[in-house]
């Protein structure tokens, strides 16, 4: 058996009526392109293959990937990639299996959001992502407006992706068992983004949650003033989490529009 290694976030799901769960909301067909990140020990890798006929795996860990390669050695529909899912380059994947890509993973917790993000970028790649989080982090991608979850995480996915919250597992159903409860999330990217996303989003966003008990007025006030704030009809003596994801959308079209032609080419650039 492989050692768990910390610096990958290692926790073994291992709880067989969560495995079920999990793989009967994943509901994988023969005509479904799946990938598996951090197939780990294989929980559920069997049963996924079983279902779909093929699967590719993205393993970061050598030892384990070794495992997995001698486990699977006689499955045809079976390939395993050892790289680091970071940096893994999932349109290319989806170009090579003829089609969009649906992703399973019970992603590390230390690089959750980045990789998500990473995800983010390669959208048109992707179906849907079905995928175990640390729940305060799921809280935060099903957060509503007005509430202490609502964030940059929420409002980042917001226009890319339909989110849904399947189920909740305890430390007990992972070895070894985490300090913090988990949660299995899908992401259903969808066809057409809920809303024009002008350049400047992810940037004005990112501001306005810096620091959460600022005001827009003063979180933004290198980006956008007051006046423009205004012209959105948005109070700029609020804070960010009163805002839906729309709202921010509309203040970085106006952001781009009331700075100068040099700014503005610098904001789609960056």
């Amino acid at each position: 058996m492989s050692v768990t290694r910390k610096r990958f976030g290692q926790h073994f799901l291992h709880d067989r009526h969560a495995i079920e769960r999990i793989v009967a909301a994943i509901a994988p067909t023969r005509t479904d392109r799946l990938v598996e990140i951090g197939p780990g020990r294989g929980a559920i890798t069997a049963a996924l293959l079983r279902q779909a006929g093929e699967l590719d795996a993205i393993e970061i860990d050598r030892d384990l990937a070794a495992g997995l390669h001698e486990h699977y050695a006689g499955e045809a529909g079976f390939r395993l990639h050892v790289a680091d899912a970071l940096e893994f380059d999932f349109a290319s994947l989806a170009a090579r299996r003829g089609g969009r890509l649906r992703i399973v993973g019970n992603l590390p917790y230390n690089i959750s959001t980045p990789l998500l993000f990473h995800l983010l970028d390669q959208r048109t790649a992707i179906d849907d992502l079905h995928v175990m989080l640390q729940k305060e982090v799921v809280d935060r991608i099903v957060a509503a407006p007005g509430s202490k979850d609502y964030g940059r995480l929420t409002v980042m996915l917001a226009p890319y992706a339909e989110t849904t919250r399947l189920l909740e597992l305890g430390p007990g159903a992972f070895s070894p068992p985490p300090s913090v409860r988990s949660a299995v999330i899908r992401l259903r990217m969808l066809p057409e983004p809920a809303f024009t996303v002008p350049p400047a989003y992810a940037r004005l966003v990112a501001a306005a949650f810096s620091q959460r008990r600022k005001t827009l007025r003063n979180a933004l006030r290198t980006l956008i003033d007051a006046a423009a704030i205004e012209r959105c009809a948005i109070d700029p003596g609020c804070r960010a989490e009163t805002l839906a994801p729309a709202d921010f959308a509309r203040l970085a079209a106006c952001c781009i529009a009331e700075r100068n032609p040099q700014t503005a080419l610098d904001s789609n650039t960056s």
